[in-house]
């Protein structure tokens, strides 16, 4: 079925070292300088005020063991202990606050800029890639990096911590820090050894769950097309093929990443038994107080406690970082097309030329070879040939939704990549062969064109339709919601509410690629009423598979491998009784008068 796809990298995947995520990391940070630094001036007393307790404690201890036991000073040491904690307790919510809403700006900034990167690329990146794994990486993975920001912020707090207790356990007993401080850079070998692969696991695991998100989307979206073939078991053993496939990346990914945290915690409990030992030793020797041996023993994990912090999270961070990337080379992805000027005209006359064009796609099939064509200003076009023959690719190119490699597009005589390209499509309406509308009402799905526009004008232009007797077959009119894709009313309808909202748009070029699918003559009529006041306009552009729309063509372009081998009226062409009348008998025919009444005799008798 093709949704099982692998975990091949995307086309515009990219590696990046940590010293440019972080780099572009903190360009998102930027903005929250100075709740940045509260939270750093936060995580700074919290650290060191987390350091203290257990010196208390060991204090409290050797006053309890001494000859002569000051109560006033233990009382004193006790309250110490407790209101370092309570402002432990303070200093953390109003951390967490502040942190919270830092992430989440992080977190929508970085998700816009995913989001408006998609919005700019062109059709062919869409073309080849899943638009489910793009979805994931907008939404899980933006999830996944603010995970690894507010980790981050809780083991640097666990670091400064750590720092000022190795300075009270060096001014305690330098020799039994020294012991201590010996299991670091064994820890931190020990992490760097695990670094690249948990790295690469992760990023597999991210594209595994991709699959799984792109596969769900693609089922969704063609669900009914599965139950008229009855294919729904097939559907779900596809599914569950990308869930297993994730499943065992995913086991592969915690095996890796569990193994640290067990490494380095064997290591701590190492260290902590020489300590244990030697400390005791210590004691007995009259070197160290059995306080101080207390606050080495009890001290000991709370400095581990950053590298262990690490490798407990090392599967969020991880994750984080290879979310960042993710993210970054979905934003950094080229576009195909690319425009050398930025010409922005307020109005277009509409004159079309190609001059000797080559267009093939990234697959390398080539659609048009040196071919070239002119449509004068006001000019009606309809192209016609068979599948393959190149009809959608000549639209696709003059919406610039594609990049030729070979010639010229001409658009009022100046290069189509010397113009602003969002300023150029202003000036466009198209209407694909399946309209596309968004869940909302009719009304809604018109005015996307023309934001500004009243309803009383919209209700103006509709009436021009034939009197406005298609809004009546609208179950509440311009209010009827349509359903997702327009799902909750008819094809015919959906090509009336696509051709309204050019109509209101009003372009100066309008393509069109007509709707395969039978309608009742009622709607045809609308539509075509609608097509003519476009066409009154505009110079228009149109891919046909109705014969009123190719009988009323200005001229007809017959295209066959990419090049034009026929042009002219529809009369002249049938009386040439060339390719055109071939594809008449075999599309258009069937649609005329005659034929429907000749077959109406023919079933009669």
């Amino acid at each position: 079925m093709g949704f099982h796809q692998g975990l091949a990298s995307e086309s515009y995947d990219r590696k990046y070292s940590n010293k440019r995520l972080l780099s572009r990391i903190w360009r998102y940070t930027e903005p929250h300088k100075f709740k940045l630094l509260l939270i750093l001036t936060i995580v700074l007393i919290s650290g060191v005020s987390g350091a203290f307790p257990a010196w208390l404690v060991s204090r409290v201890l050797d006053q309890g063991s001494s000859a002569h036991p000051e109560t006033t000073t233990t009382l004193l040491l006790v309250v110490a202990v407790i209101f370092i904690e309570v402002l432990g307790f303070v200093l953390y919510y109003i951390n967490q606050r502040l942190s919270v809403r830092v992430i989440a700006a992080i977190n929508s900034d970085l998700s816009t800029d995913a989001f408006a990167a998609c919005m700019r690329q062109d059709m062919a990146f869409y073309d080849e890639l899943s638009s489910g794994k793009i979805v994931s990486r907008i939404t899980s993975d933006t999830r996944d990096f603010g995970t690894m920001v507010s980790l981050t912020a809780s083991v640097l707090s666990d670091f400064i911590q750590s720092f000022a207790i190795a300075i009270i356990l060096i001014r305690t007993e330098y020799h039994l820090a020294g012991i201590l401080f010996l299991i670091v850079p064994v820890l931190v070998i020990v992490i760097l050894t695990y670094r690249k692969l948990a790295r690469r696991v992760t990023i597999e695991g991210m594209r595994a769950m991709a699959n799984v998100n792109a596969t769900i989307k693609e089922t969704i979206s063609g669900i009914s097309v599965a139950k008229n073939f009855r294919q729904e078991m097939t559907i779900l053993d596809d599914f569950q093929r990308s869930n297993v496939e994730s499943y065992q990346v995913n086991i592969k990914r915690g095996l890796v990443l569990s193994i640290v945290f067990p490494t380095t915690r064997l290591l701590t409990g190492l260290m902590a038994a020489i300590l244990v030992y030697f400390g005791a030793r210590s004691v007995i020797a009259g070197v160290i107080t059995a306080g101080a041996w207390y606050l080495f023993v009890l001290s000991a994990d709370r400095f581990m406690l950053p590298i262990l912090s690490i490798t407990s999270f090392w599967a969020q961070v991880q994750a984080g970082f290879s979310a960042a990337e993710r993210i970054f080379a979905l934003i950094d992805a080229k576009r195909s097309v690319t425009q050398t000027g930025d010409f922005k005209p307020e109005t277009l006359v509409g004159k079309i030329d190609f001059d000797h064009v080559t267009f093939r796609y990234r697959n390398g099939n080539e659609v048009l070879k040196d071919f070239s064509l002119n449509i004068a200003p006001g000019e009606n076009v309809a192209i016609v040939g068979h599948t393959g023959a190149g009809k959608s690719s000549i639209t696709r190119l003059i919406t610039r939704f594609y990049e030729f490699q070979e010639g010229r597009v001409l658009i009022d005589d100046r290069d189509i990549r010397d113009y602003h390209m969002q300023t150029l499509r202003e000036h466009m309406g198209i209407v694909t062969q399946v309209p596309f509308l968004f869940d909302g009402t009719v009304e809604e799905n018109i005015r996307f064109s023309q934001p500004n526009i009243t309803r009383t004008e919209i209700v103006e232009i509709a009436s021009q339709i034939g009197g406005g007797e298609w809004l009546a077959t609208f179950s509440h009119g311009l209010d009827t919601r349509v359903g997702e894709r327009g799902a909750h009313i008819s094809m015919g309808q959906r090509q009336l509410v696509a051709l309204m909202r050019v109509l209101v748009h009003k372009p100066s070029i309008f393509i069109l690629d007509e709707a395969t699918a039978s309608i009742d003559p009622f709607t045809e009529m609308q539509i075509q009423a609608a097509l003519n006041l476009i066409l009154k306009h505009s110079t228009s552009v149109m891919i046909a598979h109705r014969l009123s729309t190719v009988r009323g063509a200005d001229r007809i372009i017959v295209l066959e491998n990419g090049h034009i081998i026929e042009e002219g009226t529809h009369s002249e062409l049938l009386t040439s009784g060339g390719h055109y009348a071939d594809l008449y008998n075999t599309y258009f025919r069937h649609q005329s008068l005659d034929y429907v009444e000749q077959a109406g005799r023919k079933t009669s008798d």
